[in-house]
């Protein structure tokens, strides 16, 4: 066994038992929150197909913008929920601070980053996205806390 190999093995250890149950957690919410933003694109889809003035109309391009972000941001992070979910599967560990920030934040990001977007473009105010637009850098923040949490975790550092 070479050197690397037997530092993973120490690192990996047993199974930690919040590994499994964060691995839970983001594996279920992934699939639930990815499977909400496919109904909302596929609502979307039928919004057009069906020439909806609310959606299509020009004076309602940053409605159409704003609806468009949420679904694809929810969908991004709905899959990053499930890699999260298979990597504190695979590496059976959860760091103090993944435990105590890392997962409230991804899951916060993933309501207020595409949560922004989409009450954004519910209510637009001439042109401009509604006041729910300024939930989205919050969701921002948290999602860049996350994903340095999990990246420092899975790099050992």
């Amino acid at each position: 066994m070479n050197k690397e190999a037997e530092e993973i093995g120490k690192d990996a250890g047993e199974p930690n038992p919040s590994s499994a149950f964060y691995s839970r957690r983001h594996l279920r919410f992934g699939w639930w929150s990815l499977l909400f933003f496919l109904s909302l694109g596929i609502f979307l889809e039928m919004l057009h197909g069906f020439k909806i003035g609310w959606y299509l109309d020009v004076s309602n391009e940053i409605r159409r913008l704003m609806l468009t972000l949420a679904h694809t941001h929810g969908t991004l992070l709905a899959l990053v929920h499930v890699g999260a979910g298979a990597t504190l599967a695979v590496t059976g560990k959860v760091s103090a601070a993944w435990d105590r920030i890392g997962s409230n934040a991804l899951i916060a990001a993933s309501a207020l980053l595409p949560g922004g977007f989409l009450l954004g473009g519910i209510w637009i105010y001439e042109g401009d996205p509604g006041y729910g637009i300024f939930l989205v850098p919050l969701g921002a923040i948290g999602f860049f806390a996350a994903v340095y949490l999990m990246a420092r975790q899975v790099g050992g550092k």
